[in-house]
């Protein structure tokens, strides 16, 4: 990945000329390259061909739309991915990241915010790379491979799930409050409730389980928060 201050390549997923046009001209005025693509069709193929640093993907696309493109970017890639929506409705479905965007931004929006956000998750993704693995209990935490096994076994996480996992085997038994856990798996500020931090909790459990047959290694701190056995 280069780095975020030395042309990062932007990729712009957007059928709207002037929009993307707008975010370009912000985006080069930041010093990042860019590159537009109007439909969903090849986007998986460019990025095969072409690695960039981080994608803005509109929702509503002709060919294929954004969410297939996301599942189609993350069978082989964890390049960063915003998906931009206009419908209100799929807001909940984007924020659990069951798709493994990164993030999210409604449309109308700012900007310099888009710029902002891409910023935010450059900077995240370079410091992920940065971390050394780390190891506890049977948990092995390979940042760089964006990777994360149990007892041998590979877990299939989503982004957020795999930074709240690593997280919390950076430092076994130490309790994290939610507060913790929000300002880690949502560096861009973010305001979410208690209840979504819960509920990437309980889908974290819910796939060591199935992977590994056991649930008891992440234990729930009552009005507290959680810790790593």
């Amino acid at each position: 990945m280069t780095s975020m201050t030395t042309g990062s390549l932007v990729l712009i997923v957007e059928d709207e000329p002037k929009i993307a046009q707008l975010l370009e001209d912000y985006l080069r005025q930041s010093h990042y390259e860019t590159h537009w693509i109007a439909e969903g069709d090849g986007v998986d193929n460019w990025c095969k061909n072409n690695s960039p640093d981080i994608v803005l993907l509109d929702l509503m696309l002709p060919g294929k739309d954004g969410l297939t493109v996301c599942r189609e970017l993350r069978s082989h890639s964890q390049v960063p991915i915003i998906m931009v929506t206009a419908r209100i409705d799929e807001i909940d479905r984007l924020l659990g990241l069951e798709l493994g965007a990164d993030d999210y931004i409604c449309k109308p929006f700012s900007p310099r915010e888009v710029v902002a956000r891409v910023k935010a998750l450059l900077r995240r993704a370079e410091m992920t790379k940065a971390d050394p693995a780390t190891a506890s209990r049977g948990v092995v935490i390979d940042d760089e491979k964006f990777s994360a096994t149990v007892d041998d076994h590979v877990l299939d996480l989503t982004p957020v799930e795999f930074r709240l996992l690593a997280l919390l085997a950076s430092q076994p038994g130490r309790v994290f409050s939610r507060d913790q856990l929000m300002n880690k798996i949502y560096v861009d500020g973010r305001v979410v409730s208690d209840r979504t931090v819960d509920s990437h909790v309980k889908n974290l459990r819910q796939k060591i389980q199935d992977t590994v047959g056991s649930d008891d290694l992440i234990r729930s701190i009552y009005g507290i928060g959680y810790k790593l056995e």
